[in-house]
């Protein structure tokens, strides 16, 4: 049975794929980095209901003694991590002219910076020694072809893009697979700050005419994490409805 961590667990898309990956019968460490109750309901939920293990812990993914501390508890308890999935996000709205240096800041710290901390981690803590694991990252369409209004999600997006590329060459004869998720305009929380006639015009600009789901991705992300992609690294999938193309 694989351990997985999920950073962002607690959230539209994070528990979305927590509860796809036990669904499929792995143990499941459940991140979070504020809202902690949350994140401890859904590993109850999650044990409860599939019988897998499962666990909540909480990390500032951009501050790597937090991040050090996360898989400290997660050694003591699980003892590995076999699956990572990068998840972690957060999103702003704001002209380029206008985006401060706390901004930017903040926004590669959690959307980049955290990728680097949590992989870095555990690929030295298991996946290199055990010559096996699977690294997950979940990135934007707008990593890939940029977004007005919201460039420094986008830079943090792409570079969590190049990262995946790159690592996936570097870590492959380790035995470790990297590849990346970049969704299309998915009914989370993050869309919260759109109205509702951006929402449709985004749907309308959609090939397939429909908004996504967190289990879109999820389901994705397992197929990804599986055995049935052993020969699957270093890609980027969308799962857009067309959008990006």
């Amino acid at each position: 049975m694989k351990n997985v961590l999920i950073t962002g667990g607690s959230g539209g898309i994070g528990t979305a794929l927590c509860v796809a990956f036990a669904q499929s019968g792995c143990n499941v460490v459940v991140h979070c980095h504020k809202n902690k109750n949350s994140a401890q309901n859904l590993a109850k939920i999650l044990c409860e209901s599939y019988g897998v293990g499962a666990l909540a812990v909480q990390a500032d993914v951009s501050d790597r003694q937090s991040v050090n501390e996360m898989f400290d508890i997660i050694d003591n308890t699980i003892g590995s991590v076999d699956v990572l999935v990068n998840n972690s996000g957060i999103a702003q709205q704001k002209l380029f002219t206008d985006i401060t240096a706390e901004d930017w800041k903040a926004m590669l710290g959690v959307n980049l910076d955290g990728v680097f901390n949590c992989t870095q981690e555990a690929l030295n803590r298991y996946m290199i020694k055990n010559h096996n694991g699977v690294i997950l990252n979940i990135s934007s369409m707008w990593g890939q072809v940029g977004a007005s209004c919201e460039v420094h999600y986008s830079a943090a997006k792409a570079g969590v893009i190049g990262l995946t590329k790159a690592l996936a060459k570097e870590v492959g004869l380790s035995g470790v697979r990297v590849n990346c998720i970049c969704p299309g305009v998915v009914m989370t929380d993050m869309m919260k700050s759109f109205d509702e006639q951006t929402v449709n015009e985004l749907k309308e600009e959609t090939p397939l005419n429909a908004l996504g789901t967190p289990k879109d991705i999820a389901d994705a992300a397992v197929f990804l994490c599986s055995d049935k992609a052993k020969f699957i690294t270093g890609q980027i999938l969308g799962v857009n409805g067309g959008f990006v193309i």
